[in-house]
């Protein structure tokens, strides 16, 4: 019974060895790669900023009284000096015709102080009035001058009083919304707010990056792994919140010398032509600061990069000539190249064709002879 039974056992491990000798290896799949080499790539930074205008100008109320007009159509542009509003004038009117009163009356007493000055010198020297009169008389004449001029700076002011009842565009610009309607009390005391007037025909765009990273760049620069670009600007482009690029570039023209306490922060500013007003202010945007080239930087093509919610990764190829998976951590895309901060090194080979067949540990072939992976700045691997 037994030596039938290990005979059947021979019989089927020697038919199973027979099986796996005939089972044929899989076939090496063909692909495009690229070689990753060290190339000078675009030192980005991300940032999300806030639109500001460039100028702003709070229209408050400089004088109390009933508003009797709005002179302008909200939401337009306004030149500066244009009126927007008109404040009742009687009352300021009166108040400068009293004091405008008040002033003729000085003059002719100043006027008959100074004849009798005029008068009293020939007589003082013949000693037909005593030098008390004369000296009464003088301060008299001084006096009256004094009040003269008093009133003629009660005047002024009175005049202006009176051309602030013209509420006139400090600036130039699109004009807000009005804050009050006519018959409105404003108050001088209060500096009642009208409206507000922006200059959007150039912008600033503020954001804020950690202290951290500042001085990460400033180490980097000064060891020269980072160089900035002649003249240490910075240019920056903008991305809307539905994923739009802004059309123009802007230039950063303040940097903080300062850390916020309370967010551990450096602020930092841009400036941007915005003839169209596309940029308006209070818009969120994503702002792109190419912050000098990296010497050593490493860039892949985007169609090698796959992506997941929260992950990215390529397919190299291994010694052995297997595909293997390489998670990367990507920086910013530059015209079609992903920037990597990490997870490739140079010599590293790249698949860029076929992802959607590869599987880890697949064979692959490489055809023909691949070019190096070159940067953003230095072009797009063939």
């Amino acid at each position: 019974m037994i030596r039938p039974f290990a005979g059947l056992l021979a019989s089927l491990a020697l038919a199973a060895c027979s099986a796996a000798e005939d089972t044929p290896a899989p076939t090496a799949l063909p692909v495009q790669a690229v070689t990753i080499a060290a190339r000078s790539v675009p030192n980005v930074i991300e940032l999300p900023g806030r639109v500001e205008a460039f100028k702003t100008a709070e229209v408050r109320a400089r004088v109390t009284g009933i508003v009797q007009a709005r002179s302008f159509r909200e939401g337009s542009d306004v030149a500066a000096g244009q009126p927007l509003f008109r404040i009742d004038p009687r009352e300021m009117q009166a108040s400068y015709s009293q004091t405008e009163a008040a002033l003729r009356q000085a003059r002719a007493t100043a006027t008959n102080a100074r004849a009798v000055v005029r008068r009293y010198e020939p007589l003082v020297g013949e000693n037909a009035i005593s030098r008390q009169e004369y000296d009464a008389a003088l301060a008299s004449a001084r006096a009256a001058d004094a009040n003269v001029a008093q009133l003629q700076q009660q005047l002024r002011a009175a005049s202006l009083q009176l051309g602030y009842t013209t509420v006139r565009a400090p600036i130039a610009g699109r004009a807000g919304r009005a804050e009050v309607t006519e018959g409105a009390l404003v108050s001088q005391g209060e500096g009642t707010l009208l409206t507000r007037i922006e200059q959007i025909s150039r912008v600033y765009v503020s954001f804020a990056q950690s202290a951290s990273e500042v001085m990460a760049l400033r180490r980097a620069v000064a060891a020269g792994t980072i160089k900035m670009a002649d003249g240490g600007g910075m240019p920056v482009s903008l991305t809307f919140s539905d994923g739009t690029d802004y059309p123009g570039t802007g230039t950063i023209d303040f940097q903080g010398l300062s850390v916020d306490a309370q967010t551990g922060t450096v602020g930092l500013r841009a400036i941007f032509d915005n003839p169209q007003r596309l940029l308006l202010p209070g818009e969120f945007v994503r702002a792109r600061i190419v912050a000098g080239n990296r010497a050593e930087g490493i860039a892949v093509p985007q169609r090698a990069v796959s992506m997941s919610a929260d992950s990215a990764s390529v397919f190299v190829i291994a010694k052995d000539g297997t595909a293997q998976i390489r998670p990367v951590e990507l920086g910013a895309m530059v015209d079609g190249f992903w920037i990597v901060e990490s997870g490739l090194s140079v010599g590293d080979v790249v698949i860029t064709s076929n992802l959607q067949k590869l599987r880890p540990g697949a064979p692959v072939k490489r055809l023909g002879k691949q070019p190096k992976a070159k940067s953003a700045t230095s072009g797009k691997a063939s």
